[in-house]
């Protein structure tokens, strides 16, 4: 599959990428060689592949909620860019 310059810019557009007319060449080949690449794997009897649902077997395996030690609110806070002594103090999100 051939991909045009069009196409690639529309591509960087919707991925917020701005891209130097000297990246074109490289972009263009190397985007060619992912959907060839694609092209060989449509190529492929998946018939009888049960889709996956995770890429791996192993389950999560959880803990139980033990109260323990803690870190301290002035160790907590010395790091932060503001705080009042007590809580991060943080810009306002929502008006």
């Amino acid at each position: 599959m051939q991909i045009d310059k069009a196409t690639l810019h529309k591509i960087a557009n919707l991925a917020r990428l701005e891209i130097t007319p000297e990246e074109e060449a490289p972009l263009l080949q190397s985007l060619e060689n992912v959907l060839s690449w694609m092209e060989h794997l449509n190529e492929l009897d998946t018939d009888n592949v049960a889709p996956l649902t995770h890429i791996s077997s192993e389950i999560n395996v959880m803990r139980e909620d033990v109260v323990g030690d803690h870190l301290p609110r002035e160790q907590g806070l010395y790091n932060a860019p503001s705080q009042d002594g007590t809580y991060f103090r943080v810009p306002k999100v929502i008006e």
